[in-house]
């Protein structure tokens, strides 16, 4: 992608991507097979972004502005025309102009690539890092499904904030503000606020409350 407004395709999902996270997808619709083929055929990447309102399927649905890329690693056809998808968030983005849903959603996107990192970002990871273990853990003790908590981090503040942001057990929209954050250690601090309030609820769980 580069520095000026793109067309790409785009795919509505109920479900936020973000850099370095993995998705995979079952693609049964007409219009995202088309799109499929599509990227397979030219570059095997498309955009990703939440649906606001409506469903993932049918069309009619209203969508949020800031989203992911996701990169195709891998594509398997199915009987019938369904595709079975991996993918990977690569890159944000902002979407400029939605263009016409045919044969499948597109957008004009323009990058939106995260500014350094402050001298204090380390720090701020580190103390992110640790709340997040404990709540995995706490999560995990109640029962809950989520990752491992020693799940390995990057040490990069901005690949951190990123990927902390995947691991930790938070609905769609807090996903979503994560993603929109202005900076890394934006996003790490509001992930830390984030995982605080979880914390709070995870163990009035435990203590049975």
């Amino acid at each position: 992608m580069t520095d000026v407004a793109d067309d790409i395709p785009m795919f509505p999902l109920g479900t936020v991507l973000l850099p370095g996270a993995h998705l995979p997808l079952q693609v049964f619709e007409l219009r995202y097979r088309r799109l499929v083929e599509a990227c397979l055929d030219g570059e095997p990447e498309f955009g990703v972004v939440l649906i606001e309102r409506g469903s993932e399927v049918g069309g009619g649905d209203r969508r949020f502005d800031v989203g992911c890329v996701a990169r195709i690693l891998s594509a398997v056809q199915l009987d019938g025309g369904r595709w079975l998808l991996s993918t990977a968030g690569t890159r944000r983005f902002r979407v400029v102009r939605w263009l016409p849903d045919a044969p499948y959603p597109r957008a004009e996107v323009e990058p939106w690539d995260d500014p350094s990192p402050g001298p204090g970002s380390a720090e701020r990871r580190s103390v992110t890092l640790t709340v997040l273990r404990r709540v995995l853990a706490m999560a995990a003790e109640v029962g809950d499904w989520v990752a491992d908590a020693t799940t390995p981090v990057e040490d990069d503040p901005v690949l951190a904030s990123y990927q902390m942001a995947a691991l930790a057990p938070l609905g769609e929209l807090d996903r979503l503000d994560l993603l929109a954050a202005p900076s890394p250690d934006d996003r790490l601090d509001r992930l830390a606020r984030l995982l605080e309030e979880e914390a709070s609820v995870l163990a009035s769980r435990l203590e049975g409350g």
